[in-house]
């Protein structure tokens, strides 16, 4: 199957030919001819499948077939994505697949100066690519309005979950009209995506390709086990045997990334990291001295875990296990791109081991040891006075665990007082 195979406009097909794109993928080849037939698509697949033109294509090509401008201050087409990487690079490949066109794309993201992005929306635009937390600020500042908004993609749903933006998402709906299109995509498929589907699409059309948590098979696995304090010298000893090749090294915490960007740099790499105390100047910088090879090791949070393409990346390095088992498939999808192989390679320490196992579980395959042996960890004892009641049962007013709800201590004997001699 190609591209003219789905009934895209002719310049549309043209566009994926110039840029070297002539087959479509299989989340592209499943979901494009639903979302052309006007139906609501729910898609299931990994970051890297192709999911940006499988829910761009379909809007791009009605987009072209209505006549006008878009209103001032309004988008027809509306692409929520968790962070700052994924919905720049959503947005730089829709003004790929609309260059030559007077479709008009926006990007607003937090991080970066709000005053000339309610410029850019002062006269409207064809489609507008958000995160949500800076969407509502415009949204409150009467920059945007989204009643005439036909399109809405929600792109790493589960990953706006897990990032807390639910309430956001609950703000923006209502403020949608009724008969608009709607697709979603997501790598997992959590309890609370249910609350979200039925809020957000009606009727779907369910597509998934590659099963959930399943990792590429070009990526080469291992683990080493190793004390915590020992995971930094581990890492520079490993980065060391390979100076010349790209990699990224995921940490857990904003300020454990930082500090390990610091020793790494301190140590003589080429090195550069992005998280969420970084503004999106300095993330962007960041980004493109990576991807122009100035820049050997980027140390990130994950906010890198999905929405970065880069093929030349050829190690990834799980500094810390993620605490969602998920994101360790995400992390390490960041190699291995465009069919070259990759390395991903995970540090265990003792206090770890839940992590690993729960990885392991949601991939069905264990991943390779390279060092060290598993930790024995031993379950927590039991509290003495365990099978005392501790929560709920009772609802009148003080203590729960006391009977009908009597405050601390009631009923209790009272020992009389002496007096005093």
């Amino acid at each position: 199957m190609d591209f003219d195979m789905l009934g895209l406009a002719p310049r549309l097909t043209k566009a994926l030919a110039e840029q070297g794109i002539s087959e479509p993928t299989p989340i592209q080849a499943q979901a494009i001819p639903h979302a052309m037939n006007g139906r609501d698509v729910m898609g299931l697949a990994q970051t890297g499948t192709g999911k940006t033109a499988a829910f761009g294509l379909p809007m791009i090509d009605a987009l072209l077939k209505t006549q006008g401008k878009a209103a001032p201050k309004t988008a027809r087409g509306l692409i929520l994505a968790p962070t700052r990487e994924l919905a720049k690079q959503i947005a730089d490949n829709l003004t790929a697949y609309t260059q030559g066109t007077h479709l008009k794309t926006v990007l607003v993201v937090g991080g970066a100066g709000i005053t000339g992005q309610m410029r850019r929306l002062e006269k409207g635009c064809a489609l507008l690519v958000a995160t949500p937390g800076r969407l509502i600020d415009l949204l409150d500042r009467g920059a945007v309005r989204l009643d005439e908004t036909q399109f809405l993609v929600l792109d790493e749903a589960d990953q706006m979950l897990d990032l807390g933006f639910i309430h956001a998402l609950r703000k923006i709906a209502p403020l949608l009209p009724d008969d608009r299109q709607t697709m979603l995509f997501s790598a997992t498929m959590p309890k609370q995506m249910a609350e979200l589907a039925d809020t957000y699409l009606s009727n779907p059309i369910r597509v998934q390709v590659n099963p959930p948590g399943k990792a590429a098979d070009k990526i080469a696995q291992s683990v080493h086990f190793i004390a915590k304090a020992e995971k930094a010298n581990l890492l520079v000893e490993l980065l060391d045997g390979h100076r010349d090749e790209r990699a990224i090294v995921f940490g857990r915490t904003k300020h454990g990334s930082e500090k390990l960007y610091r020793k790494l740099e301190k140590d003589g790499f080429a090195a550069a990291s992005i998280h969420g105390n970084k503004s999106q100047g300095q993330r962007d910088r960041a980004l493109k001295a990576f991807k122009a090879g100035e820049v050997k090791v980027l140390v990130a949070t994950d906010v890198a875990a999905r929405g970065l393409d880069i093929p030349e990346v050829k190690h990834v390095y799980n500094f810390d296990l993620p605490n969602v088992p998920e994101n360790y498939v995400h992390r390490i999808g960041r190699t291995a791109r465009a069919g070259a192989d990759g390395m991903a390679v995970a540090f265990c320490a003792p206090d770890e081991m839940a992590e690993l196992r729960a990885i392991q579980k949601a991939m069905k395959a264990d991943i390779p040891v390279a060092s060290g042996r598993p930790w024995e960890v031993e379950e927590p004892k039991p509290k003495r006075g365990g099978g005392r009641r501790r929560f709920g049962g009772n609802k009148g007013k003080g203590d729960a665990g006391a009977p009908g709800g009597q405050k601390p201590g009631a009923g209790r004997r009272r020992r009389p007082r002496r007096k005093a001699a």
